[in-house]
């Protein structure tokens, strides 16, 4: 369970340094005034910086979830392959979400890869309720 949830923190670490360097080079080019970002408000920013902040916002929403799971699993002692399964199916989802979002960004697609990595941490809660009742 350890690898996956590690695998998530180095696409949240990943996608929190692109969000550095999109906020350094939009200040750099002039496209966005460094007041902006100590409120992030008044004016209008170049999309990738919208995206990529959305995108950090969105790292640290259900992944919560996900890792307060992985934790449980952990320190409940409950292993199996079916877990540790629903935890990479929701990181390689999350993987696929960032990747859509910070692209070609198809909302319908991002929808796709969110919903299929939120049913894999509910299929984990499932299981972690499942084996405490036993």
């Amino acid at each position: 369970m350890i690898y996956p949830m590690f695998f998530l923190v180095l696409l949240t670490f990943s996608v929190l340094l692109l969000t550095l360097r999109v906020r350094i080079r939009s200040v750099q080019r002039g496209d966005v005034a460094l007041s902006y970002y100590s409120l992030m408000d008044g004016s209008e920013v170049p999309e990738i910086v919208t995206k990529t902040t959305r995108q950090v916002s969105n790292l640290f929403q259900v992944p919560v979830l996900f890792y307060v799971a992985g934790v449980l699993y952990l320190s409940l002692d409950i292993s199996g392959t079916l877990p540790v399964t629903f935890a990479w199916v929701f990181v390689a989802a999350r993987v696929l979400h960032s990747l859509i979002h910070l692209t070609y960004n198809n909302v319908l697609h991002r929808l796709v890869a969110f919903g299929i990595g939120n049913l894999a941490v509910l299929a984990m809660w499932i299981s972690i309720v499942s084996a405490v009742s036993a």
